[in-house]
């Protein structure tokens, strides 16, 4: 237990969402034959407090893990900044992105960090925000019935969540000439803080790929640089290739950077069982590969391009509120078309929507969700136009905001 708290605890840190250092460093917990830390306590009354708040947490609900953590910037000033202004939505965040809409719902705030009030949150959600004025800014706690990977997966959705928001809203406002200087003001110090993206993808395995081996390590290749360059949040998004009438696909619930085991070979004839544990999107990539002609297919959930994705101008739209599931509109964003779509196989589900987004081309992008990108011969190309399509959504992104009004 000891180890995967380590793990989840370093992984949060790797990809940016909160620090090892100080009073909001990652600390996460679990349940083993006693309660377990990922770092041993520090001397000090504060520290003391915050351990004992948490282990009140895990006295009043039925978990095996937590986690507790400041977000770091740019997530912590816009998620204080969602989180103040939640009292006007009853004290949660409502984000509309596919991820918090099928797993968290929305995003309860809480104005102290006490067992009780943590407690009557989780209960209720997979997550809570503690959010008081006076104290020094945000901090995230989440929790897992299974494993810590669970905590350190709700943790990164809430993340991804507000920031999606934040920018969704601040577009919205620009374009209605509605902006607040307080909204401005975290705008501009968010901007600034926004990393580079990277300029060039990498180099990643060559076809033709001769043996199941070959194809094996070329997904656990472009699975793993896929979370390297940010184009995907904690281990959502998934990624298939087909090679000799089988499907081979990652997991349901498996980490694009350790799918290593966690790939299914599916027959295209349906002669094995292995698509019981195959991607809950192994029938949209089963008919997109199909209707393109492709072979490799990379989705992951670039946040420009899903932010794009979700900024429309009808205002008077009979389907406004149902955009994610029948939107009617044909729409293009950076080039690349944008379709609606549920996960699954349901009647508005992704493998009926994707596969006509795609026709006869190598990029689309989900209302909401995330991007799928699809290459003829390797995952080469396909990263390439997953990188460039979500360049090109970050650039446009801020051309609109600067043009607005």
């Amino acid at each position: 237990m000891e180890r995967l708290l380590k793990k989840y605890a370093d992984k949060l840190v790797a990809a940016g969402l909160a620090s090892r250092e100080g009073p909001g460093r990652v600390l996460m917990a679990g349940l083993d034959d006693a309660l377990v830390w990922n770092i041993p306590a520090e001397p000090g009354a504060l520290e003391e407090a915050r351990r004992a708040t948490l282990e009140a947490v895990f006295a009043g609900l039925n978990i095996n893990s937590l986690c507790y953590a400041a977000p770091a910037e740019p997530y912590r000033s816009i998620i204080g900044f969602l989180a103040a202004r939640s009292a006007a939505s009853g004290g949660v965040i409502q984000p509309q992105d596919c991820e918090t809409r099928t797993f968290l719902h929305d995003l309860p705030v809480v104005g102290s960090f006490s067992s009780q009030a943590i407690v009557a949150a989780l209960k209720r959600r997979k997550t809570v925000i503690v959010h008081n004025p006076a104290a020094d800014g945000p901090v995230i706690v989440t929790s897992g019935t299974v494993s810590p990977e669970q905590a350190f997966v709700f943790f990164s959705s809430v993340c991804f969540a507000c920031f999606v928001k934040f920018f969704v809203d601040y577009l919205h406002a620009a374009q209605q000439v509605s902006v607040d200087r307080e909204a401005e003001a975290v705008f501009k110090r968010v901007r600034g803080l926004l990393p580079p993206l990277a300029s060039a993808p990498p180099e990643l395995a060559r076809a033709p790929f001769s043996t199941p081996a070959q194809v094996l390590a070329a997904l656990c290749e472009a699975g793993r640089q896929t979370v390297a360059y940010g184009l995907v949040d904690s281990y959502f998004g998934n990624i298939s290739y087909l090679h000799e009438g089988t499907l081979y696909i990652s997991q349901t619930g498996s980490s694009l950077d350790e799918l290593e085991g966690h790939i299914d070979p599916c027959p295209l004839d349906d002669s094995s069982t292995a698509g019981i544990t195959a991607s809950s999107e192994l029938s949209a990539h089963v008919a997109t590969l199909g209707r393109t002609g492709m072979r490799a297919l990379l989705h992951g959930h670039p946040r420009f391009s899903v932010i794009l994705s979700m900024d429309c101008a009808q205002t008077d739209c009979a389907r406004r509120g149902e955009c994610h599931i029948r939107c009617p509109e044909k729409r293009v964003v950076c080039g690349t078309p944008v379709a609606p779509g549920e996960v699954g196989t349901g009647p508005y589900g992704l493998c009926h929507t994707l596969p006509e987004a795609m026709g006869q081309g190598d990029a689309a992008i989900i209302y909401g969700h995330g991007l799928f990108t699809a290459a003829r011969d390797d995952f080469n190309a396909a990263f390439a136009r997953l990188l460039g399509v979500e360049a090109a959504c970050r650039e446009e992104y801020f051309r609109r905001v600067d043009g607005a009004g």
